[in-house]
């Protein structure tokens, strides 16, 4: 039983990388549309001798290109000459530009309401020792799991998170899903939930409701969660985060800083229990890298 639960492990790490490898395939390879987009779009003009530009094409034409740059320059360059001009996620903040996050569907351990869109993917690490995957199916479902690189004892734990949105609007988003745990040793356990995010990517209130379930043996059990969490950007590369749950009385509460790149991000924060009898805070860290834009 044991070498069998270690194929279908390694089969499931396996095919996780080949999506992860497919979606990167075809992002590369799918011809950039070059076209004029609506106002208040951001960009990203790449040209053949390397330069680099953020702003937004005014006009094509007679095969000539007319981009206005983020601070109010023009470059007029030949249609060959140019390789991409892809609207870029983020938004102007004066004369500078700030990327989008690349992990809005994640706060640090629990979801957001957000969704992947179909084709993107991430890769993940919690606490240096516990690596992950999710998968965008459709725009509303996506896929993951996870495993740690190593245990004590015992059979060696997979986890997987299926998700899916229910509803979204600029500035609203849920979804449904789960966070379901096997082999491990005799018992399976998980916690099945709903998520609601309000918000921006800056900023935004997420309110999440879930049962934690149990099984051993033929005992069974749940248990109601609440977590509230949140998310405020104050610079180009830092975003303050926090994750609060209520869990039978007992209260967790975490803090810390994301720090943005363009396609990692790396999170920063401590665990706070608060009904206990000491003062115990316990660092976390955490690294997300985007594979697909």
């Amino acid at each position: 039983m044991h070498a069998i639960t270690r194929r279908r492990l390694r089969q499931i790490l396996f095919l996780s990388l080949i999506l992860i490898a497919v979606a990167h395939a075809a992002e590369a390879q799918t011809p950039p549309a070059i076209s004029v987009v609506a106002e208040g779009q951001v960009q990203e003009l790449v040209l053949r001798d390397g330069t680099r530009a953020l702003g937004r094409v005014e006009k094509i034409e007679n095969g000539v290109v007319t981009f206005r740059t983020a601070s109010g320059g023009m470059i007029t360059v030949d249609l060959p000459q140019v390789i991409s001009a892809n609207v870029t996620a983020g938004r102007l903040v004066g004369d500078g530009f700030w990327p989008a996050d690349s992990n809005p569907t994640r706060l640090f351990f629990a979801p957001t309401g957000r969704a992947l869109k179909r084709g993107q993917a991430y890769f993940g690490v919690y606490e240096f020792f516990m690596p992950f995957v999710q998968y965008g199916v459709t725009d509303r479902l996506s896929v993951g799991g996870g495993t740690p690189l190593f245990v004590g004892t015992g059979s060696h734990p997979i986890w997987f998170t299926p998700k899916l949105l229910l509803a979204s609007t600029p500035d609203v988003q849920v979804s449904i899903g789960a966070m379901h745990f096997l082999n491990i040793d005799d018992a399976t356990f998980g916690v099945a939930y709903a998520a609601m995010t309000a918000g921006s990517t800056d900023s935004a209130l997420t309110i999440g409701v879930g049962e934690a379930y149990a099984r051993e043996g033929r005992s069974s059990g749940s248990t109601f969660v609440l977590m509230v969490g949140g998310e405020h950007r104050f610079s180009r590369r830092l975003k303050f985060v926090t994750e609060n749950y209520v869990i039978e009385g007992h209260t967790l509460i975490t803090g810390g800083l994301r720090v943005l790149g363009d396609r990692l991000s790396a999170d920063l924060g401590w665990f706070v229990p608060v009904n206990t009898n000491e003062w115990i805070a316990v660092p976390m860290f955490n690294f997300v890298w985007r594979v697909s834009r």
